[in-house]
């Protein structure tokens, strides 16, 4: 009988770069968030500095032209601060929604995978019992031969 030629193998290569391609987007996608995490850290650390800063000069003697402007430099880095957040959370959706898409592109690769194993099996079954037939036919031929020879 002839070999197993798996159908729908183009199909599945397909779906398998799709899932790949997709996971390597969530995988950018986690990188920017961690990215933009280690922003937030840096511009909080300014602003805890900053605070420090402001604390000092409000005790002693301070300019109160450094202060207004360590004040508007404190109103900007929050600003900053505020601005990366939201992105994180647009970023921590966008992540969700990808990380959706490659489950989704997964099960379609498992489900062509679980076609292909059924129809090997149906294809092994199918030369199982081609080989049996045949050696039912050679048996029953000898049967015949040795039938013949007795009489």
């Amino acid at each position: 009988m002839a070999k197993f030629r798996p159908r729908l193998t183009t199909l599945r290569k397909l779906r398998e770069i799709r899932r790949d391609e997709l996971q390597a987007k969530l995988a950018e996608a986690i990188q920017a968030t961690q990215m933009l995490e280690e922003q937030i850290k840096v511009v909080g650390n300014e602003l805890d500095e900053l605070q420090n800063v402001q604390r000092m000069a409000v005790t002693g003697s301070a300019d109160v032209n450094s202060l207004l402007e360590t004040q508007r430099f404190r109103a900007v880095l929050q600003a900053q601060r505020t601005n990366m957040k939201n992105q994180a959370t647009l970023l921590n959706a966008e992540i969700e929604r990808r990380r959706q898409a490659v489950v989704e592109a997964d099960k379609d690769v498992r489900l062509l995978e679980k076609f292909n194993e059924r129809e090997r099996l149906k294809h092994l079954k199918n030369v199982q019992r081609a080989d049996v037939k045949e050696l039912d036919e050679i048996a029953s031929s000898r049967q015949e031969v040795t039938d013949t020879w007795q009489h």
